[in-house]
Parts: structure tokens; C-alpha cells; sequence
């Protein structure tokens, strides 16, 4: 096992590239195709799902126990909800996030037809030149924003003879900017930058054609911020499943703002303790900038997996964010440790030779508690 050289002009690159593309749940096609065709580029083989969850295979010297890597390429977004009289539209949010991040996104309308609309998201009470004080009363509250058009559109008949329909999903704009210093600010870091970690990882044990010990399944899902995640894309033979994502930055948690952080419990329960220490172990030898965190209102792609009955081994390795489900910020040197840990990990060998059976004796057991 070595530690890999990641490509950081790849790692970059690759995050612009998936942030310019829409795709918040239940619009994920575009963003699936242009993963499936860098993988074929990095010359990595691939299966899909019918909704469009990715199964890319990087294959090793067994195939059984496996394990899985998992990062979702769906973000947050909103739908038309409701005409209104006034020619603008009531909207409800794609994923849980908080009315307040999204006053003054500007967005993008996508219709049946194929037309788009731009517009922007704002309180209903926009203008302290009308409402005066009202405007810093009224409530933060997805029921309290509207959109308003960038279209002559003044009334309901006029958005129903438009081709705007309800139902239709609303992209909101990401606004990148990528500083000279490494610091990486843009929508829906989580979890672009943790697809883009995993495609730098793979690409690394590609290029280095660095052998593995067992199977290593790279999954891209398409529906976490809804809370499906990688239920719906694990197969029989996987033993071990690893999320990657997010770690927020607060005066209340302990993530790593430059490193890579091993997330010990989300909002799910604890992760499995063999595996969050191999990770830990990973990092110690190979001198990994690391912490350790736990997260209370937080849930990932492993715990939909368990949810959906999978009796798997689960951990959770995050990428520093602040402003998360906000405008948020990360650092180049925390997604790179996050695709040299994903190496390491790749490269290690099964936690549990016995992990290949789902049911055993006592005496394959590991005995030894942490």
C-alpha cells in the first residue's frame, strides 16, 4: 500500500465542471451522462440503475467480501408549486434546506417543453422602500418566498400560456468562485466536491495501476438530499460501505477545516467502529491531517443503505464545509485529503475475511472490542 499523488489540477477541474451542471433531485440525467463519460475516459467500467445511479468497478485480487464507496451527485433545488395572480409563483423546496440561504438565489425554470425561465427567489416582502421594518419581520419561511420571473408575466393566465406548469424543477445557480489561496466557495460543494474527491481517487489508482485486495465499487447516487441515498444501488456481496460528504464548520463541531474528517455518528446512530478506526489507522500512518466529529442533525448515503435492510459495515469521511446547504466554502487541501484517504482505502485489504458470508459461527467472530 502507497499513498498517491492526487492530481489537483484534475480535482478542481473536475468539481467546476460538475457545478455548472443542474441537478437537483429528481433532475439528476445530465450530471449522471457526464460522470459516465469521464469514467469511461479514466477507463473504468459502469453499470446504471433505472432511475440513473451510477456503479462504477475498480477490481481487485477477490471479489467477495467487497466494499463501496458512495458520493451523490443530486443537490438541493425547488418546484413550481402554485400560480399566483400576480404573475409570479409559489415554490417549495427540493431537500431540506433553509429559506433564509435561499432569498436572492437566482435560478433557472426548466418546463416540459424544454424552454427555460430565469428568475429569482425572494421574501414576499422584498422592499424596505414599500414595507419598511416588515421586511426584517417577516418570518424565514419557505411559505413567505416567491419567484419572480425575468419574463412579461403579470398573472396566472399568463404563466399557464407560458408552458410553466406545476411540478416544474428549479436549478438554482451555484455562483463558483475558486481563490487563488485554495479556498473553494460555490451551492452544493455538498456533495460535488466529494464526487469530484472520488474520481480524483480513482484516477490515481488508474494511472498508478496500483493493485487492489478486493473489489472497490464507486457508487454515485441520486437522490440523498431526499433521503433515499444508497439504498436503492448496493448489491449482495458489498460488506463495507463508505460515505463521503460533508463536515460542518462550527464552534460546535471538530472538523477539520484542512484535513479530512472521520465522522464517528451522524443523526442515524454510530458508525461501525472497526471501520471508523481502520480509517483513523489510515490516516495516522500515512500522516493524514484528520479529526474526529459527530454530527446531530445530519444523516448520509450509508444510513438510507441501512435503513433499506443491508447489514453492512458503515462509515463516513467528510470534506470541510461551512454555510452548509448555504453558500458554501471549502478548502482545496480538505478534498484532497479526503481522495488521498479514498486511495489508502481502496488500496487496504477486507476489515473481516468472514465479512463474505452474511450469517457464521461464533468463532469467526472478532472478539476483540475497540
Amino acid at each position: 500500500m502507497q499513498a498517491l499523488t492526487i492530481d489537483q489540477d484534475y480535482l478542481k477541474n473536475t468539481l467546476m465542471s460538475l457545478l455548472t451542471i443542474p441537478s437537483p433531485a429528481g433532475m439528476t440525467d445530465s450530471v449522471v451522462q457526464w460522470v459516465c463519460h469521464e469514467l469511461e475516459n479514466l477507463g473504468i467500467e459502469y453499470e446504471l440503475t433505472r432511475r440513473g445511479a451510477i456503479r462504477a468497478n475498480l477490481y481487485g485480487r477477490q471479489n467477495s467480501p467487497d466494499r463501496a464507496i458512495a458520493a451523490h451527485l443530486d443537490t438541493l433545488g425547488a418546484i413550481v408549486r402554485k400560480y399566483k395572480a400576480n404573475g409570479r409563483l409559489e415554490i417549495a423546496s427540493i431537500g431540506t434546506w433553509p429559506a433564509r440561504s435561499a432569498e436572492g438565489a437566482r435560478v433557472t425554470v426548466f418546463t416540459e417543453s424544454g424552454r427555460t425561465y430565469r428568475g429569482t427567489i425572494l421574501p414576499k416582502k422584498a422592499s424596505g422602500h414599500t414595507y419598511g421594518s416588515e421586511v426584517d419581520k417577516q418570518e424565514a419561511s419557505w411559505n413567505n418566498l416567491e419567484l419572480r420571473l425575468d419574463h412579461t408575466l403579470s398573472c396566472a393566465e399568463d404563466l399557464e400560456a407560458a408552458g410553466i406548469n406545476v411540478g416544474d424543477i428549479i436549478a438554482v445557480d451555484p455562483q463558483p468562485e475558486f481563490c487563488a489561496n485554495g479556498f473553494w466557495v460555490s451551492r452544493f460543494l455538498d456533495d460535488k466536491a466529494g464526487a469530484a474527491a472520488l474520481l480524483a481517487a480513482a484516477k490515481a489508482i488508474k494511472e498508478h495501476n496500483q493493485p487492489l485486495e478486493m473489489d472497490c465499487h464507486l457508487l454515485f447516487t441520486i437522490s440523498e438530499e431526499v433521503g433515499v441515498g444508497a439504498s436503492h444501488i448496493l448489491h449482495g456481496d458489498v460488506a463495507e460501505l463508505l460515505a463521503v460528504d460533508n463536515g460542518t464548520i462550527a464552534p460546535e463541531q471538530n472538523t477539520s477545516e484542512y484535513g479530512v474528517t472521520i465522522a464517528m455518528q451522524d443523526s442515524s446512530g454510530p458508525f461501525d467502529r472497526h471501520l471508523t478506526h481502520h480509517l483513523i489507522n489510515l490516516c495516522k500512518e500515512h500522516r493524514l491531517e484528520f479529526s474526529r466529529d459527530v454530527f446531530r442533525y445530519y444523516r448520509s448515503d450509508a444510513a438510507a443503505a441501512l435503513e433499506a435492510g443491508s447489514d453492512i459495515r458503515t462509515g463516513l469521511i467528510c470534506f470541510a464545509l461551512d454555510a452548509s446547504h448555504g453558500y458554501e466554502r471549502t478548502h482545496q487541501s480538505s478534498v484532497a485529503t479526503v481522495a488521498q484517504l479514498l486511495t489508502l482505502y481502496m488500496q487496504s485489504g477486507p476489515l473481516f475475511h468472514r465479512d463474505e458470508h452474511a450469517l457464521g459461527p461464533l468463532k469467526d467472530f472478532p472478539i476483540k472490542d475497540i
